[in-house]
């Protein structure tokens, strides 16, 4: 069927192993929260329990995201990225 044809070779090709594209594709997404932070503080208007929470998970974010940078980094040096 031709249909069937068209689309066999879709993800045939990879830039790079799924698991350091995971990587990646992950730290762009907490990168893209982290500023989101800032807003959602701001919205909190006061709210000192609720400025709390922003900012603790903020600082999570923040621990995250130098953990996969650093794991990028390993796998990087070791030639395996």
């Amino acid at each position: 069927m031709p249909q069937e044809n068209d689309y066999q070779h879709i993800g045939k090709t990879q830039g790079m192993k799924n698991h350091d594209h995971d990587m990646i594709q992950e730290l762009s997404q907490r990168v893209d929260s982290l500023w989101r932070y800032d807003q959602y503080i701001a919205n909190a208007a006061g709210n000192k329990s609720l400025e709390n929470l922003w900012n603790k998970l903020k600082k999570q974010e923040r621990a995250n995201i130098t953990a996969l940078k650093r794991m990028i980094s390993e796998h990087v040096k070791k030639k395996c990225f």
